[in-house]
């Protein structure tokens, strides 16, 4: 579909940091003109927010693990760009890994958007991966426009993707410093982490398994290891809130580092993860109440820059593996489409206005990328979604659009959901009437961009 010039009129838009009343239009992709709702536009379509929705930006998701080509069957663009484009998402950078090749070279990286170049319905960008195979060769993989290396302290969980050693991984900082990049991490120390191999069904001996020491330990490493070479990084998936002293204390050194948390952290709770769920598995895991009361200090103090869904599918019987054995099963959250309702869920609950959160899935994770979205305002790419904050949401993972139907989510009953997504002035998602419970219409075909850094050779492809 092409775009048309469109009004977009709301009672409630997210403009500079606050609800406000405002006409959006959008023409040729972006935004043109923000108006007082009592102005006239020429627009040859007019669109009206209903009063108990909002007009948000659309989301961006620095945090994906889209797993194609290769495992394809886990994740593919087109079930994952769906998923997100149905959570009001339409920016997601993809992870290095779990696909295969992983992307760790140029050639792997064009093969990667390769496949997502006929079937991604958003805007995806590419994360490169820093290995002990491509360590001295980091640069032709930038200048081919990642936006970062990710890199593992510990085993990644597929061999492909090796893990490296704290003095690897300060050798990846100056090479990434050198060209201006950033270094990812999944900071978890092996030293604290139990054996590989079986655990059993009981959560609790899969918490002991990975303790918080793992978390500390490495994420101190990476602050040490940016002392020394000025590299910038940003810790990935935080679930330790005990880290969070150590995080305050580098940024207020004006050290370059930023950190994110995700959806199950801030709302499922240890307590409550019955024995053999696998589907709540994830590395690092999700932690107990008080811990997680301590993340949204996090989140409210400003420490935390984003929230991101880290969505990591697997086959439903991957995620099944020793019948329940928290060892054994795949350890990765779905929860690409229903991150938003389910943090605004619990910040409603908490007495925590909806203006507070949605930066955090917006400018906070574009942000954390080096990407230039997540913000209405002129000349912005018209991006957008409504949202409607008191529809009620029953998940039923059999109805997510992520491709295998399983998610930590499932049989909850969120509060707010998407009605409508628009990517670059074009409606690709639709709950028609604005009702929750109404099918959802998909427009047109597969139209994301694919992103690369403004200064990269693959700028502008």
């Amino acid at each position: 579909m092409k775009p048309v010039r469109t009004a977009i009129r709301a009672r409630r838009a997210f403009i500079d940091g606050s609800f406000q009343p405002a006409t959006v239009v959008l023409d040729g992709g972006h935004i043109v003109d923000i108006l007082d709702p009592a102005e006239k536009t020429t627009a040859q379509w007019r669109v009206l927010v209903p009063d108990d929705a909002v007009l948000l930006p659309g989301l961006v998701d620095s945090h994906v693990h889209v797993n194609e080509p290769g495992r394809t069957e886990w994740e593919g663009f087109r079930s994952a760009t769906l998923a997100a484009a149905a959570g009001g998402i339409t920016t997601i950078v993809d992870m290095p890994l779990n696909s295969v090749p992983p992307t760790i070279s140029p050639r792997a990286l064009e093969i990667k958007r390769e496949a997502a170049r006929a079937s991604a319905y958003i805007d995806v960008g590419f994360w490169g991966g820093a290995v002990p195979e491509n360590l001295g060769r980091l640069a032709p993989l930038h200048h081919a426009g990642v936006y970062g290396f990710k890199c593992f302290l510990s085993p990644s969980g597929v061999d492909e993707f090796g893990h490296l050693t704290a003095g690897q991984m300060e050798e990846a900082m100056v090479e990434i410093a050198a060209v201006g990049s950033q270094l990812i991490v999944h900071a978890e120390d092996p030293t604290f982490l139990g054996p590989d191999g079986p655990l059993g069904r009981d959560y609790e001996g899969f918490l002991r398994s990975r303790p918080p020491a793992s978390e500390e330990a490495a994420i101190t490493s990476v602050i040490d290891a940016m002392r020394r070479t000025g590299a910038r990084a940003h810790i990935l998936h935080l679930s330790d809130a005990h880290a969070l002293p150590a995080i305050r204390q580098a940024k207020a050194e004006g050290l370059p580092l930023t950190v994110e948390t995700c959806p199950h952290y801030l709302t499922l709770i240890a307590e409550e993860i019955a024995d053999g769920a696998g589907e709540f598995k994830c590395c690092p895991p999700i932690r107990e109440a008080a811990n997680r009361d301590l993340l949204w200090e996090g989140v409210l103090d400003g420490t935390i820059d984003g929230i991101v869904s880290d969505h990591s599918p697997s086959t439903v019987e991957r995620k099944r593996d020793g019948d329940g054995d928290f060892g054994l099963a795949w350890g990765g959250i779905s929860g690409l489409q229903v991150g938003m309702s389910a943090v605004w869920t619990e910040a409603r609950a908490r007495g925590v206005a909806l203006e507070r959160i949605v930066p955090l899935f917006s400018t906070g994770p574009a942000a954390i990328a080096g990407l230039d979205a997540g913000r209405i305002e002129i000349g912005a790419a018209a991006n957008l979604t409504v949202f409607g904050v008191d529809d009620l949401f029953p998940v039923d993972a059999r109805t997510l659009l992520h491709r295998n139907p399983i998610s930590a989510y499932d049989g909850r009953t969120l509060t707010g959901r998407t009605r409508r997504t628009w990517l670059h002035g074009c409606s690709v998602f639709d709950v028609t009437e604005g009702g929750a419970g109404d099918a959802p219409q998909w427009r047109g075909n597969p139209g994301g961009h694919l992103l690369a850094r403004d200064d990269s050779d693959d700028a502008g492809r």
